[in-house]
C-alpha cells in the first residue's frame, strides 16, 4: 500500500509570479519520497538499510528559497532538452533556432529557465502524483506548444517516473530527473565506497566543453567499462579519472530493461535503474565544491553524490547518427524510468 499526502511547502516570490508550492509525500513500507510542484523536484528519498534503518539518500535543501536560487538541478526534472546542445543552436526544417547559453558555449538542461524552475499543476493519484504544464511556443527558444506530464508512482520498493509530451510543432525533447544520490545518506563525504555497474557496451567521448565528439566508442579495455561492478574510488584512481560526466549508450528498444545498479556495502543499500530510454548520463558530482548548504546544514563536496540520468544522447539534435530526439505533431513522447531500492 502506498499513501499519498499533500501539504504546503511555500510561496513563489512575487517576481516569479507568486503561486503556492505544494509538497507530495509518497509512502510505502520501504520507501518515502517527497516531491514538489516546483520543478517536479524530489526533495527527499528515504530507503532502508540492511538493519531496517531509514536514511535520506538524495541531496537537496530544506527550504523553497534555496531551490529557487541557483543550484545544480538537485532532484529536478530538466527540459525541454536534458544535457547539452552545442552552441545552443540547431536547425529544423531549414530554420535555425538559437537557445540561451548557460553552460560555457552551450545550452544545458533547457536554458535560463527550464522545466526545473517553474510551477507545475499537480493531480493526486492513488499511489502517486501527476504534474502537468504547457510549455508555450518559443519558450527558451524552442518551437511548438508542448504539453508535458510527469508522473511519479510508488509501489513497494519501486519509484516509477513516467514522462509524456505532445507538441504542436516539431521540437527536440529529452526529459530526465536530475537527482543526486548517496546511498550512505545525504551529507556523507563521498561515494567512493559505492559499487556501480552500467549495462553499456559503448559511451560517448566528449570535447573540453562536454559536447559529444560524434564518436560512439567501445568501453572495452577503458575506464568506461562498467559492465562488471567496480568500486568507484579505486576505479577512478586506477584509470586516473577526475570523475564521470558521460553518456553511456544503452541497448535500443522501447521495453523496460535494467541499465544500472549501485550497491553500498556498508549499509547494504542497492539501487537499480530500469528505463525505456536510449542513454544514461553517469555523473559523479565533479562540480560540487562544498559551497552549498544542504539539508540539515550538510555540505556537499566534490564526489559526494552520483547522478544516473536516463535520457536521449546529448546534442542528438545536431548529430543525425544519434537516436532521434525530435517529437512531431500527432506523436506522443512517452518514456519511463524505474528506481528500485533494496538491501543486500
Amino acid at each position: 500500500m502506498t499513501t499519498v499526502r499533500r501539504e504546503a511547502f511555500g510561496r513563489m516570490p512575487p517576481e516569479e509570479g507568486g503561486g503556492e508550492v505544494e509538497k507530495f509525500v509518497l509512502l510505502s513500507d520501504s520507501v518515502r519520497v517527497e516531491i514538489l510542484s516546483f520543478g517536479c523536484i524530489i526533495t527527499t528519498l528515504e530507503t532502508k538499510d540492511r538493519d531496517g534503518q531509514f536514511s535520506d539518500v538524495v541531496l537537496g535543501f530544506d527550504t523553497l528559497e534555496d531551490y529557487t536560487r541557483k543550484h545544480p538541478f538537485f532532484g529536478a526534472v530538466v527540459g525541454r532538452v536534458a544535457n547539452r546542445i552545442a552552441n545552443g543552436r540547431f536547425t529544423l526544417d531549414g530554420k535555425e533556432y538559437q537557445l540561451f547559453l548557460n553552460n560555457g558555449p552551450n545550452s544545458l538542461h533547457g536554458g535560463a529557465k527550464g522545466f526545473d524552475k517553474v510551477l507545475w499543476s499537480p493531480e493526486v493519484l492513488p499511489n502517486g502524483v501527476r504534474f502537468f504544464r504547457l510549455s508555450p511556443d518559443a519558450e527558451e527558444g524552442y518551437p511548438g506548444d508542448l504539453k508535458v506530464w510527469v508522473t511519479y508512482t510508488l509501489s513497494g520498493r519501486e519509484l516509477a517516473i513516467n514522462y509524456q509530451a505532445q507538441t504542436s510543432k516539431t521540437t527536440p525533447i529529452s526529459l530526465t530527473n536530475h537527482s543526486y544520490f548517496n546511498l550512505a545518506g545525504q551529507g556523507s563525504r563521498d561515494v567512493y565506497d559505492h559499487e556501480i555497474s552500467i549495462e553499456a557496451d559503448s559511451y560517448l567521448p566528449v570535447d573540453d566543453t562536454k559536447i559529444p565528439t560524434g564518436e560512439v566508442a567501445a568501453v572495452q579495455g577503458t575506464g568506461f567499462d562498467l559492465r562488471q561492478p567496480v568500486e568507484l574510488g579505486k576505479h577512478l584512481q586506477k584509470f586516473h579519472l577526475d570523475g564521470f560526466d558521460h553518456n553511456f549508450c544503452l541497448h535500443q528498444g522501447q521495453d523496460r530493461r535494467l541499465v544500472a545498479r549501485v550497491f553500498h556495502p556498508p549499509t547494504g543499500r542497492t539501487m537499480e535503474v530500469h528505463t525505456t530510454q536510449p542513454g544514461i548520463q553517469f555523473y559523479t558530482g565533479n562540480n560540487l565544491d562544498g559551497s552549498l548548504k544542504g539539508k540539515g546544514a550538510a555540505t556537499y563536496p566534490k564526489h559526494s553524490a552520483f547522478c544516473l540520468e536516463t535520457q536521449n544522447w546529448p546534442d542528438a539534435v545536431n548529430k543525425p547518427h544519434f537516436p532521434s530526439v525530435l517529437l512531431h505533431p500527432g506523436e506522443e513522447y512517452n518514456h519511463t524510468t524505474w528506481l528500485v531500492f533494496n538491501t543486500a
